[in-house]
């Protein structure tokens, strides 16, 4: 029997975030997710979703022109079956891009999918729910992004970065800018030579999804 995912939404926008940032992306949001962010932007994809046959996933993304995807959500790992996608697409020489929030086990993704990793910081009222042992499932083709709101956050992921010393070919800093000014956060980026990527969700500066 075919396997099917719980999907929120597939569309074709820009990369907006991660160093693969402004490049054409298909998006694949999968339904549900086992956390509920204080600034989270994604709340409809709290519901069930819809179920549809991972071959008419890949048929429904094969129309739009680029070969780079990021599965995302809500939080894709909740699927047992998405390694099945994962293999589908890859199998079709797709770039794959997880985007996921550290707090289930990463041991079983595929090394040909790029983990973002996005840990939650304390303003996010879901702080602390990263797992520590996912630090040895993140490899250099993989990436950290922190979700700012204000300085202890700021002080949280420059701890969290100074203790684990993440191997990892990007970590970002994303500010809330309805809480925290771009402006301030590269001022503290700058004053401390932060070893970190300024993130600023480049899909919504150009109004775009």
């Amino acid at each position: 029997m075919e396997k099917h995912l719980n999907i929120s939404e597939i569309f074709y926008s820009l990369q907006g975030e991660s160093t693969y940032a402004g490049q054409p992306c298909i998006f694949i949001r999968l339904a549900k997710c086992n956390l509920r962010c204080s600034f989270c932007d994604t709340q409809y994809a709290f519901g069930e979703g819809h179920s549809v046959p991972i071959s008419s996933i890949v048929e429904q993304i094969k129309q739009y022109p680029c070969k780079l995807v990021e599965v995302t959500g809500g939080e894709p790992l909740l699927q047992d079956d998405v390694d099945e996608l994962f293999v589908a697409l890859h199998i079709l020489d797709y770039t794959i891009l997880l985007e996921t929030n550290g707090s289930l086990y990463l041991g079983d993704v595929p090394d040909f999918v790029v983990k973002i990793v996005d840990v939650k910081t304390p303003g996010s009222a879901m702080g602390f729910s990263f797992m520590k042992w996912n630090l040895k499932f993140l490899y250099p083709q993989d990436e950290l992004k922190f979700v700012l709101t204000n300085y202890i956050d700021y002080q949280f992921a420059q701890s969290f970065i100074a203790a684990n010393k993440p191997e990892v070919k990007a970590i970002h800093f994303s500010p809330v800018t309805s809480v925290l000014k771009a402006e301030t956060l590269a001022q503290w980026m700058l004053e401390d030579g932060t070893p970190a990527h300024l993130s600023l969700q480049l899909h919504k500066q150009i109004g775009m999804r």
